[in-house]
């Protein structure tokens, strides 16, 4: 059996409800912010594990009765699993579900370490909304430490499946479930007081939202909750979608390795049809599933999941970037939407037991095949593409004789815009962060030896790219690296005649030559002494390099963003010192621009042309 039935959309889409007072709508609203952000900061004070405390990589949701996200200012997963298992007239108060299979979460989790935690609110007496929170734990079994084996081929290899459980009983918890998971991940302590903070701030959260409803009474709440979704609807309907001429538009994008076949392209096909203030995206074309860890099952639930993922992407249609960050996406987003998958079977609709720890590639894509095809409609303004997660780490024994394990997700460089650059290092993972030199080496017998930003990482363009960062670990001990990361070769795309950015490395050298990682990695050995440098990848820049402004290029260089090669070959700007020669560089410009080729709406750099021999 690969899953269990989704849950209909149709039963979650509730009649209209009443005008609400405008006053009480915004209490409501602001409350509703106000406790996801208080349950977010309890985890991250509570919590263990350095991923979670530390890099932030958990999220949390608020919904209504009808499963719907309230929230807007985290992406989360969705209560529709526990719903269609445990009914609301069996759960009680004090009840507590966990789970984190991936093909039994109604698409709400994507690989294993990230269990989650729902927790139903009651209010005289009925479930009226459901919290959660789900964090990427450090481990949960599997074969390799840390749970994500870059060669896996199947779930089994992965760790630990929860389907949808109750693991508190009317306040009572489940010690038997507890031992289970504890026995089956190689940091039983740490699990267990992530867990324990994650179910404590939920419980925390529910009392609150309970206190909502006491105060405005149940009738007035959900009309509150329907305005709050319909007000997502409007804006995408009504001012975001307008922006769109109607048609039909098709891109593909593409991940690189499996981690099992030869470097090749797997393809992810993409067809958007726009026609008033609807949009339908029709995945039809993208390549069967993989034998390695690179697939995502995103077609439950009729797609809410990826919907909620991807919509964001639309903010940049606004007027104004401060006014899109206005915009919060929650469930109403979905009203606006159809999604059409392609047969079970694809890199977006595997069939249980394929192999999901590295789904993080075909997720992410999905951002930048969704910007790419909307590109196409606007005339580029949109902005460049970025990835900007992927994990490394280490793990063996310590000098005195302790099992260790560090896992770290970094970012990179995001796209430049038509209006700005791109931004430096930043997270896919919202308030994520880097993990600060003095905590991995109080932890872990590793020195960090450099943490820069990589010059000329960042796409060249009207608008640079942001540059990804360097980061290098010298081992004090013996020991393995494990690494998961896409971008190895195909760098993040440049835009409206800007170039891809730089892509992402790993090698390890001790004095002499280095090797070559690549990006899934189950555990390379590290002797002592020697040092892995991670370099990770830029954004696409924005626009044609030889309109940036020379002055502009002339600060990226003294700052050391842009090295001054670059800014010869890739910008055409000519400098004498730290001074721009203005007639050399419009010499120079008028000479590179009559000897090249229009350049393309979106430019996918050197990797794409030498897999694509392959292909």
């Amino acid at each position: 059996m690969s899953s269990a039935p989704a849950l209909s959309m149709d039963v979650i889409r509730p009649a209209a409800s009443p005008e609400v007072d405008p006053i009480i709508l915004q209490i409501v609203e602001g409350t509703l912010n106000s406790i996801e952000a208080e349950i977010e900061y309890a985890i991250e004070r509570t919590a263990r594990s350095p991923m979670i405390r530390e890099a932030h990589d958990y999220r949390v949701g608020l919904f209504d009765r009808h499963c719907r996200k309230l929230t807007g200012r985290s992406y989360s997963a969705m209560p529709n699993a526990v719903v269609r298992d445990f009914p609301p007239g069996t759960m009680r108060p004090g009840d507590v579900f966990l789970m984190n299979d991936t093909y039994l979460t109604e698409g709400s989790i994507g690989h294993l370490p990230d269990l989650c935690t729902t927790v139903p609110v009651f209010h005289d007496g009925n479930v009226v909304a459901y919290i959660q929170a789900f964090g990427h734990h450090d481990d949960i079994g599997g074969r390799v430490p840390g749970s994500m084996p870059g060669t896996a081929q199947s779930v089994f290899e992965e760790g630990l499946a929860v389907p949808p459980i109750r693991l508190y009983d009317a306040g009572v918890r489940n010690e038997a479930v507890f031992t289970i998971i504890r026995r089956n991940t190689r940091v039983p302590d740490m699990l267990a007081a992530d867990l324990d903070s994650e179910v404590q701030a939920c419980v925390m959260g529910a009392r609150r939202m309970t206190e909502l409803f006491v105060r405005f009474g149940a009738t007035t709440v959900e009309a509150c909750f329907q305005a709050i979704l319909d007000k997502c609807r409007d804006i995408y309907r009504d001012e975001l979608l307008p922006k769109i001429a109607d048609g039909e538009y098709a891109w593909e994008d593409y991940v690189e390795h499996d981690g099992l076949s030869a470097p090749r392209l797997h393809k992810l096909a993409l067809k958007m049809i726009k026609h008033g203030g609807r949009i339908t995206l029709d995945f039809s074309g993208t390549d069967p599933q993989s034998p390695g860890p690179i697939n995502w099952p995103a077609d439950y639930a009729g797609g809410a999941f990826l919907i909620k993922w991807i919509a964001p992407i639309l903010r940049n249609l606004a007027d104004t970037p401060e006014r899109a960050a206005e915009i919060h996406v929650n469930e109403g987003v979905c009203e606006v939407f159809d999604v059409i998958f392609p047969p079970k079977g694809t890199l977006v609709t595997p069939e249980w037991p394929a192999a999901t720890n590295a789904r993080s590639f075909v997720l992410l894509r999905c951002l930048g095949l969704f910007a790419g095809v909307v590109a196409q409609a606007v005339d580029g303004r949109m902005p460049a593409d970025q990835e900007t997660i992927r994990y490394t780490g280490f793990f063996g024994v310590d000098r005195e004789g302790k099992p260790f394990l560090s896992r770290e997700v970094l970012g990179g460089g995001s796209g430049g815009r038509f209006y700005a650059d791109g931004n430096d290092a930043i997270h896919i993972v919202p308030d994520s962060r880097n993990q600060p030199a003095e905590f991995t080496e109080t932890r872990f017998p590793l020195l960090v030896e450099k943490l820069a930003l990589r010059p000329d990482s960042g796409g060249a363009g009207k608008r640079r790219g942001g540059l990804g960062y360097e980061k290098h670990y010298r081992a004090l001990v013996d020991c393995r690296t494990i690494v998961t990361a896409d971008r190895v070769r195909l760098g993040c795309y440049g835009l409206a005649g800007g170039k891809a950015g730089q892509p992402f490395s790993v090698t390890v050298d001790l004095e002499g030559s280095p090797r070559e990682l690549g990006g899934l990695v189950d555990g390379e050995p590290v002797r002592a002494g020697e040092v892995v440098r991670v370099v990770t990848t830029g954004g696409g820049g924005w626009g044609d390099p030889l309109d940036r402004e020379a002055d502009l290029v002339r600060r990226d260089v003294i700052d050391g963003r842009v090295s001054r090669g670059a800014a010869c070959e890739d910008y055409g700007v000519v400098l004498d010192g730290d001074d721009v020669d203005l007639a050399a560089t419009e010499s120079r410009r008028a000479r590179m621009r009559a000897g090249r080729e229009p350049p393309p709406m979106i430019d996918r750099g050197p990797g794409y042309d030498a897999l694509k021999v392959g292909m």
